[in-house]
């Protein structure tokens, strides 16, 4: 059993905390905000991730897991600290470092033995050497201490299974002894661990999501593609997907990528290639070819009802993905915003995200489930793909709507099928039959 400290209780750090704990770790999770730890001592969870809140319980109840706002208290018995802070994006797109300061500096303060620091956060290529020269011009004494890039690889809605099962494990210190030490804590994972430098751990993170991002913002081209060709965009991808080269992840064509990590890392990425004079061509495309695809949904409404003034639009979904609660970066956002200022009345349903999202689109009209969502509505655009969407019964939705007009932002539904029950149903890149 080690003694593992983490700082920060959001997305990454409540994970990270509860699952090294499920291995039989005591893990002490830190967190400035009084109002998070009061509510986690409680069991209240500050995000939706399915079973996190179960796995929390266990671990706090069998004594390897808990919470507090005392750095003195955290580091008491510590090993390793697992720096797990935000990094927000900036004014011109870089990664905002005040949490990870301020976490460094406070560490540096309050350490009183030799510890392994661990960056768990997504931060800029650099930022390892960073942290350590902070906590070294704030230590009131030296001692020893070693930092590790560990960057995180979970998605939301998958997160406990992307921890306990993970494709590798990345790790990058200029401390040998420290990296390996901090490989033994992820051997029970049995993946395979990648050791390297500091640096090239980090890039490794960026460089990974901005590949995603690309295949993503790829298929979204040829979904587009195939609008004007006939094609239909879904059997491509399937296509392509067979090639063992290619692979079938990340080519679902839709309305584009959200959340806090690929858009925050790819204008990370991008910034720090061009203050390094490069010109990140790529990454550029990748971020203009995302944000067409939201004005994409809206083009095709706005051809359908012959503008939305006055128009009354339904909102499947409001989270940037299913199983998760998070509005970062969500396509629902841009558009509700958009209807909302062309004088559209907007309405929204999400499993799970609503009261999240309540408080972001003031606006706009909740609705207790999707049937009376779509009461008397001109048209619906499918936002998030979760699953229950799918099991709907279509021809109830169609009956309660003034016009059965469908724009499916997801591709979640067959063309010919919609057509069938009456929908004008417009998909994205369904070639002739979904158009």
């Amino acid at each position: 059993m080690k003694n593992i400290t983490v700082i920060g209780v959001g997305y990454v750090g409540l994970v990270t905390g509860a699952c090294f704990s499920d291995l039989g770790n005591r893990i002490m999770a830190l967190d400035i905000s009084e109002e998070k730890v009061a509510n986690l001592k409680k069991g209240i969870m500050p995000i939706y991730e399915p079973g996190l809140a179960e796995l929390v319980a266990r671990n706090v109840k069998a004594g390897r897991l808990s919470f507090t706002t005392s750095y003195a208290e955290a580091l008491k018995d510590a090993e390793f600290v697992f720096i797990a802070v935000g990094t927000p994006e900036g004014v011109d797109g870089e990664a905002d470092l005040k949490y990870v300061r301020m976490a460094a500096e406070t560490l540096a303060r309050t350490m009183d033995h030799p510890l392994i620091i661990v960056n768990k956060s997504t931060v800029p290529v650099g930022t390892g050497d960073w942290v350590a020269d902070i906590i070294r011009q704030n230590q009131p004494k030296p001692i020893e201490f070693s930092v590790v890039s560990c960057p995180e690889f979970l998605r939301e809605g998958s997160a406990i299974s992307d921890f306990s099962s993970p494709d590798r494990t990345v790790l990058g210190s200029e401390d040998q002894g420290a990296a390996e030490r901090v490989a033994q804590l992820h051997l029970p994972l049995r993946a395979p661990i990648v050791v390297t430098d500091l640096r090239t751990a980090e890039m490794i993170k960026y460089a990974s999501n901005a590949f995603l991002a690309t295949r993503i913002s790829f298929i979204n081209e040829i979904a587009n593609i195939c609008e004007a060709l006939g094609a239909d965009v879904k059997e491509v991808a399937r296509g392509m997907g067979f090639d063992k080269r290619i692979g079938h992840h990340f080519l679902e064509a839709g309305i584009g990528y959200g959340g806090s990590c690929f858009p925050k890392d790819v204008k990370a990425l991008a910034y720090m290639a061009q203050v390094q004079g490069k010109h990140p061509q790529l990454l550029n495309a990748v971020m203009d070819i995302n944000v067409d695809q939201r004005k994409l949904v809206l083009t095709k409404l706005q051809e359908i009802l012959n503008g939305v003034k006055g128009r009354t639009v339904a909102l499947l979904g409001l989270a940037f993905k299913q199983n998760t609660d998070d509005m970062r970066e969500a396509p629902s956002l841009t558009v509700a915003e958009h209807l909302h200022n062309h004088g559209a009345k907007v309405r929204g349903y999400d499993p799970v995200a609503m009261d999240v999202a309540a408080g972001l689109m003031p606006y706009m009209e909740m609705a207790k489930d999707p049937y009376e969502l779509v009461k008397g509505v001109d048209a619906i655009i499918v936002i998030t793909p979760w699953n229950e969407f799918m099991h709907l019964d279509m021809q109830r939705i169609k009956a309660a709507m003034r016009t059965p007009v469908m724009i499916d932002g997801r591709n979640l539904y067959d063309p010919a099928q919609m057509r069938a029950i009456g929908f004008d149903y417009r998909g994205i890149g369904r070639g002739y039959s979904g158009q």
